[in-house]
């Protein structure tokens, strides 16, 4: 049995179409009757990039999430937001984040931003999350990890559909027992609603969010509820931390640097069929030296970041495995529909972090109190062959791995190449739960849903739910994309864009490395109607100010 989670852990938000396809899904002949609905496990981990997993080509141990592919299906076309909060609020409402509250992330938010509907940086009151409409109908909610959808206790998770919970409420930090944040500061934790002082002694985030989860379906077992549990994983979220044991799990595993790395996974992506056989590669960036042009040091230090950053991809893998065996052991698992993915892309980004955090003795890095991070050339490795990552809207930052696996999967070890989005897992959810999303939650009128579900695809009575006429649309920091079908139409700002529209046809080059504007004005024209379109249906307002661009209202 699981340790009591006290003892581990106390120690001192297009409507109408997608409604049709959700009540169509809801009755399919792959969706469980009320009386034997489906316990359901939603793992999330933090910057994860596309390529990392075993499964879609990494050469990382990930053999549980490896495991769970082969009895599962992969999508190798599933779009999330660029960033963290962003995509968590459209994973828990099925809204996209301009209208649910993080229409950008409330650290960033702009001046011209601030105040306005859709941008209080919290879930609000125009949408319910799937954890209060399961709740409801019935079933038992979790959660455990990183919320960063909130700071005050009006906007927790214990007041948006979870009776139990153990909380990073903020966006990051520390993954052991200091508590720290960014600069130092304690960040706040919560346990079931409550705010706590202190974690356990040894405390590690993999391991104690991975604990809690097991700790409350196991309090709660035999009392003929089903369980949705949100276990939002904090790894492999920089900074690289880890139990001392796994400090040098991958030790000498990557001297032969991101370029040699990066090729490799891209040609075991091709064979395993993750990308097609001429699928592009977005070139090493300018601001990345190849690494023959690194000092011996500087190629020490490179390949000692991607080891930790391996070893905490893995440790993660293993307490997601913690988790499947206690499921396996209880006679839970084949009742159970998992769902595994990723917030968004790599972290490329290297952060210039004070004191207190130290990372002057390389042979403490991954200790506590250190804050390594990998940057741009790893973040490259793992985006595989796409363009950029975390920040961005090219592919890099938005093309996240995801699997789905359970009572409501036909067939083993399937792929599908079906454009799906973050906003499409909650009507998932509730289609396989067989529970309605409402007009109207505690007396307020909330969004429609606007992804849709993914149970057709999953029982393999259709190779998609989108057709030609659908399309997707993303804003974050004044960054833009449209996609319909193959073709997908992106604004970056300079130097990482040009600053004005381009079109890409992902079939051919998902790794957006040809523009076809020219060639394709009519497409390119209709994607601009739809962009306009997009802002006018989500309230989206550019901001003055952007961490990514300098001016990006124009």
């Amino acid at each position: 049995m699981a340790l009591s989670l006290v003892r581990r852990v106390m120690a001192h938000a297009v409507p109408s179409t997608a409604a049709a396809l959700f009540l169509l899904s809801a009755s399919s002949s792959l969706s469980l009757a009320q009386e034997r609905r489906p316990n359901i496990a939603l793992i999330v981990a933090d910057d994860l990039g596309y390529a990392d997993i075993g499964s879609f080509g990494g050469e990382i141990s990930t053999p549980n999430l490896d495991a769970l592919a082969s009895v599962g299906l992969r999508f190798t076309n599933f779009g999330v937001s660029a960033t963290c909060s962003p995509s968590r609020a459209m994973m828990l409402t099925g809204v996209d984040n301009h209208i649910a509250g993080l229409g950008n992330m409330a650290e960033f938010m702009a001046p011209n931003q601030k105040g306005n509907r859709g941008y209080e940086g919290y879930l609000n009151d125009r949408v319910v999350t799937v954890a209060s409409l399961l709740k409801d109908a019935g079933y038992n909610t979790y959660m455990a990890g990183k919320w960063h959808m909130g700071e005050d206790p009006a906007h927790w998770p214990a007041a948006r559909g979870f009776i139990r919970d153990l909380t990073l409420i903020p966006g990051g930090g520390s993954h052991l027992d200091d508590m720290w944040g960014a600069k130092g500061q304690k960040q706040l934790y919560t346990h079931n609603g409550q705010a706590i002082q202190s974690l356990r002694p040894g405390f590690h985030s993999s391991e104690d969010y991975s604990s809690s989860i097991i700790d409350d379906i196991e309090k709660d077992r035999g009392d003929g509820k089903p369980f949705f549990a949100y276990l939002a994983l904090q790894a492999p979220h920089d900074p690289f931390q880890l139990p001392a044991e796994w400090l040098d799990k991958y030790k000498g595993r990557y001297d032969q640097g991101y370029d040699a790395t990066r090729a490799t996974r891209i040609e075991r992506m091709k064979k395993l069929g993750i990308v097609d056989a001429t699928a592009t590669t977005f070139p090493r960036l300018p601001s990345v030296p190849a690494c023959t042009e690194l000092s011996d040091n500087d190629r020490r230090q490179s390949s000692r970041r991607m080891e930790l950053y391996a070893a905490m991809v893995e440790h993660m893998d293993a307490n997601i495995g913690k988790l499947i065996r206690y499921l396996k052991s209880n006679n839970l698992y084949d009742d159970t529909l998992i769902i595994f993915l990723s917030d968004n892309g790599p972290e490329g980004t290297m952060m210039n972090m004070g004191k207190p955090w130290d990372n002057s003795r390389f042979e403490d890095w991954g200790k506590k109190g250190t804050f390594i991070q990998y940057g741009a050339a790893w973040a490259q490795v793992s985006a595989g062959p796409f363009r950029l990552f975390k920040g961005f809207l090219s592919e890099g930052g938005i093309r996240a791995p995801l699997i789905i696996a359970g009572p409501a999967v036909r067939g083993s070890g399937r792929i599908s190449n079906a454009l799906a989005h973050i906003m499409d897992i909650p009507v998932t959810i509730l289609a396989a739960a067989n529970v309605p999303h409402p007009d109207e939650y505690d007396g307020k009128a909330v969004a429609q849903l606007q992804g849709k579900a993914l149970v057709p695809i999953l029982n393999a009575s259709r190779a998609s739910v989108r057709d030609s006429s659908d399309w997707l649309g993303w804003e974050l920091f004044g960054s833009r994309a449209i996609r319909q079908g193959d073709w997908k139409l992106l604004w970056l700002c300079e130097p990482y864009g040009t600053g004005s529209w381009q079109l890409y046809n992902l079939a051919a080059d998902p790794a957006e490395t040809v523009d076809l504007s020219s060639s394709q004005p009519m497409t390119r024209e209709r994607l601009i109607q739809h962009w306009a379109e997009y802002v006018e249906t989500n309230n989206v307002i550019l901001p003055e100010s952007s961490p990514v661009c300098a001016a990006s209202a124009n």
